[in-house]
């Protein structure tokens, strides 16, 4: 694992964790399990937005920008399953930022 972080890839892991719903969607991910079941396997695909829009009571729009920020900085994957978006935690990239902070800060 390559803990050190290009800084446009810190930048965007620090705004998108500059929103405190933004952080706690990334905490509940960490218990897909946690979740409504669906179709397809949360474990293998990842949480419907549905389902994340619906704990994060906001409207369908406001939950797409806040994955898309996650997304864009690498923090979560996002899997198309027909017309549903399903996201998830990209650990690796998490473990990096966070070893990045430990090293770098």
């Amino acid at each position: 694992m390559e803990p050190t972080l290009q800084t446009d890839e810190l930048e965007a892991a620090l705004k998108a964790l500059a929103n405190p719903a933004r952080v706690r969607i990334l905490g509940w991910l960490k218990d897909v399990g946690s979740f409504p079941s669906q179709l397809e396997p949360a474990e293998e695909v990842g949480v419907c937005l549905k389902h994340i829009q619906a704990r994060a009571n906001v409207s369908q729009s406001t939950a797409s920008q806040y994955m898309a920020s996650l997304a864009a900085a690498g923090l979560v994957t996002a899997t198309r399953v027909g017309k549903w978006t399903h996201y998830a935690r990209n650990e690796e990239q998490i473990a990096r930022l966070a070893e990045h902070i430990r090293r770098a800060l």
